[in-house]
């Protein structure tokens, strides 16, 4: 299904390697075109005199003095950790490369 003249949202899918029924596709096919109507009526905004860093509200950093203070002991963290490998943690492969996310393997 086409989300707009030039966007696949099946072809998109599988390259960003996501399983999609064919009721999401379309459901997000129909999310992406309202999407792009948007943008496309918000390209007509006389935008040319707004600054491109103008704020509803004023922004500004709020930070603290970098005090350098006691942590824990190494040794004492990885006693708490459910696996180990030498002086670090073991943590599981979130990132399978044969893969497709949403699908079974």
């Amino acid at each position: 299904m086409m989300a707009s003249d030039d966007i696949d949202v099946a072809y998109v899918a599988k390259l960003a390697r996501i399983a999609l029924s064919p009721d999401e596709t379309e459901r997000f096919g129909t999310q992406l075109t309202a999407l792009l109507e948007h943008v496309a009526a918000l390209e007509k905004l006389a935008v040319a005199d707004v600054p491109a860093t103008a704020q509803v509200v004023p922004s500004e950093n709020v930070v603290r003095d970098d005090v350098p203070r006691p942590s824990l002991e190494r040794e004492t963290v990885l006693e708490a950790a459910p696996e180990r490998q030498g002086a670090y943690f073991r943590v599981p492969r979130i990132i399978a490369e044969d893969s497709i996310v949403g699908e079974e393997t």
